[in-house]
C-alpha cells in the first residue's frame, strides 16, 4: 500500500474530523481512509451510470408516448374486465 498525506490542514478541522471518526468509534486514519475508499467507489457508480444515460438507450419514444400506450392498455383491459356475468 501506499502512503498519502494532506498538508496544510487547518488545525479546527483537523479537530472536527478527529471529533466525527470518535463518534464512530475510529482512528483518523481509519476515518479518512473510509471517506477516500468510499469517493472512489461513488465515481465508479457514476462512470457506470453514465454508460446507461439516455443519450445511450437509442430510443425513439418520450415519456408521453408511454403514457399514452399504457392508457390505452388500461382501457382495453377495463373494456374486457367490464363484460356481463364476468366476476372481478
Amino acid at each position: 500500500m501506499v502512503a498519502l498525506q494532506i498538508r496544510d490542514v487547518p488545525e479546527p478541522l483537523r479537530d472536527q474530523l478527529v471529533a466525527l471518526a470518535r463518534q464512530r468509534g475510529q482512528s483518523l486514519q481509519a476515518f479518512l481512509f473510509d471517506l477516500v475508499r468510499d469517493e472512489a467507489r461513488r465515481q465508479d457508480n457514476i462512470a457506470v451510470l453514465k454508460q446507461f444515460s439516455p443519450a445511450t438507450w437509442d430510443v425513439a419514444f418520450t415519456a408521453r408516448d408511454v403514457v399514452v400506450a399504457l392508457d390505452a392498455e388500461r382501457a382495453e383491459r377495463d373494456a374486457v374486465s367490464d363484460v356481463p356475468g364476468v366476476d372481478e
